[in-house]
């Protein structure tokens, strides 16, 4: 059963990663796929055929999701291109970790610009169309760090915060609309950046884990289909922990 046949998905920061476990997902429960990259042409290429072979209709757009008008052009062109709009995942991020004492004011800006400005400026650009379908599904990729916060990191831990405040304001804002807004707040997932880490920093955050493993970008994409599709038709304001039983 393919549980987004018909569905049209933006997926923002899919060339590597959970943003790229989310699109092949996505496609191969048969939606439509529209995602972004900021400069991995080649990866985001090789997606975009990868998802066309699945037999569905595929697109990378370069674009800064933390521009407002690179935004609002990006939806402008997909809808062009795609003529609907049923599913976004917010999913584009960075870190620029430090300790607070030197931790610059432009890796504090930069991360709040890319992590939480891209979810107010993407979700305002589809609003409009959500709302003439009356449907549509947000999901905003947020963090265990933005709920229980991390020495280093309190850039990137105040933008996965904000983004599930924010994701329970739209959730109040957009209901009557049958327009749902979730977040999804991914643990230690293994991934080609964590790859870049020596097996016994690995192995130390596995023990860690109640589910004695660190999880994979379908992992999280699972729980993003759970969240575009009907079987989550009631469910709305939400943080879904994809954790391992990280914060249990």
């Amino acid at each position: 059963m393919r549980l987004l046949e018909g569905k049209v998905a933006i997926v923002t920061g899919a060339s590597r990663g959970i943003g790229r476990g989310i699109a092949e997902v996505f496609a191969r429960h048969g939606a439509a796929v529209a995602f972004t990259y900021s400069s991995s042409e080649g990866p985001a290429l090789e997606l975009q055929n990868e998802l066309i072979g699945l037999g569905v209709k595929a697109k990378a757009y370069k674009s800064n999701a933390a521009s407002f008008q690179e935004a609002e052009t990006l939806v402008a062109d997909i809808l062009s291109e795609f003529e609907r709009i049923d599913i976004l995942v917010n999913n584009a991020g960075i870190t620029r970790d430090n300790l607070l004492m030197r931790m610059s004011e432009v890796d504090f800006d930069q991360v709040i610009e890319t992590n939480l400005k891209s979810v107010f400026n993407m979700t305002k650009a589809v609003q409009r169309t959500m709302l003439k379908q009356r449907s549509g599904s947000i999901i905003n990729m947020s963090s265990v760090v933005g709920v229980k916060g991390n020495a280093g990191q309190a850039n990137y831990a105040a933008s996965k915060a904000g983004m599930i405040g924010f994701t329970k304001s739209i959730a109040l804002e957009l209901g009557s609309r049958n327009i749902r807004c979730n977040a999804v707040a991914p643990g230690f997932i293994e991934t080609e950046m964590t790859g870049k880490l020596d097996e016994k920093t690995v192995q130390s955050w596995r023990d860690a884990i109640p589910l004695k493993r660190g999880g994979t970008p379908e992992d999280v994409a699972n729980a993003c289909l759970f969240l575009a599709s009907d079987l989550s038709a009631y469910t709305t304001g939400q943080v879904l922990h994809v954790d391992g039983g990280m914060l249990t």
